[in-house]
């Protein structure tokens, strides 16, 4: 991994529009050339994160979501914005689509509609034994394929065969929890989860 200069970075900032930051800065930024630059603050120990920092862990996760046949922005380089203080990047083309969380703003009886495709969306990844703690409507795209993508994954785990009753339950609840912290109302909760145990059905 190459070491970007001080003055690449402020480049950046300065051309770029930051389109989401916390307490400690910047986390996602649109650079003028139109890729998007994720930034990441390690909080492992510092070994571990030198050793595989998160900006590499995050490709790595990319690559085999889509060997997985599952879609993601393509990484085109990961870098050390500042090795000491354990801040990595990754620079990437962005999946085109639309977040499921502003398609539920915008339109209920549009969301509604995919709810069946999501349920069964969400029952492959689970078949594909990957378990997404981050699951929620921001974190899941539309794409203009008619199909879904994933985003902001770093925390996905993956298994080695479907993921057991307890996992599942476990991801709906990461989902619910979300839906409860940002206080959505009229979710209709009881419909995904109906159409969840229809897609499983059928595919047996």
């Amino acid at each position: 991994m190459r070491i970007v200069t001080a003055k690449e970075f402020q480049d950046w900032l300065s051309h770029g529009e930051v389109l989401e930051k916390d307490s400690h800065g910047p986390k996602v930024v649109r650079l003028s050339s139109g890729q998007l630059l994720k930034i990441f603050r390690s909080r492992r120990l510092p070994l571990l994160a030198r050793l595989r920092p998160e900006a590499v862990r995050f490709d790595d996760r990319a690559k085999r979501l889509q060997t997985l046949g599952i879609q993601t922005p393509i990484i085109c380089e990961t870098c050390w914005i500042d090795r000491s203080k354990l801040v990595s990047a990754c620079l990437y083309e962005p999946l085109v689509g639309q977040p499921l969380d502003r398609i539920f703003l915008d339109s209920r009886a549009q969301f509604n509609l995919l709810l069946p495709q999501l349920a069964a969306y969400i029952y492959r990844l689970h078949q594909r034994g990957i378990y997404f703690r981050s699951l929620h409507l921001g974190n899941i795209l539309r794409t203009p394929d008619n199909d879904f993508g994933l985003i902001d994954f770093l925390d996905i785990r993956f298994k080695n065969r479907p993921l057991g009753r307890m996992l599942i339950r476990r991801n709906f609840q990461h989902l619910r929890n979300y839906l409860q912290r940002r206080k959505v109302e009229n979710f209709p909760w009881e419909e995904l989860v109906a159409a969840y145990k229809a897609a499983s059905k059928s595919s047996n």
